[in-house]
């Protein structure tokens, strides 16, 4: 079950970033070019924030079950120490809790917006910052924490 979930997880993220990514565009342009704030663009939204959704519960089922995290949890003061067991035990989960709780509260600001060109630039600002903590955060086979991890799992 571990490595299925890994998978989709693994998988998944890249869906999570192409849809921020996108959001982010659409609003930069929809609120510069003084746009109107389509259904689409309503949709779009949701649908971003739901993803990102999906893609947090599905981390949080893997920080319960990962060989990684359980012997961050149960050798806490050594692991704290290393690099990895730190990384995916503490760092990683944390920053994507916090880019989603960001996803959220610019989904929900955005929607409570009168004017179009407020919605677009609540979403740019929001999700921006949550992309950027993502990105920050996610284990890039480059990064000095996991360099094993690929970028596509099979």
């Amino acid at each position: 079950m571990y490595y299925n979930l890994l998978l989709i997880h693994s998988w998944f993220r890249w869906l999570v970033l192409c849809s921020l990514i996108y959001m982010i565009i659409r609003s930069y342009i929809g609120w510069k070019g003084n746009k109107t704030f389509t259904a689409s663009d309503n949709f779009l939204r949701h649908g971003t924030a739901t993803i990102a959704h999906i893609q947090l519960t599905i981390g949080l089922f893997l920080y319960f079950i990962s060989p990684n995290v359980k012997y961050f949890l149960h050798h806490f003061k050594v692991a704290v120490h290393e690099k990895e067991p730190r990384f995916f035990g503490m760092e990683h989960s944390l920053m994507m809790v916090l880019a989603v709780v960001l996803i959220t509260i610019g989904s929900v600001k955005a929607k409570r917006k009168e004017s179009d060109q407020e919605k677009f630039k609540t979403i740019a600002f929001w999700f921006g910052i949550a992309l950027l903590v993502i990105l920050s955060s996610l284990p890039w086979p480059w990064s000095p924490f996991s360099a094993h991890r690929p970028y596509f799992r099979f």
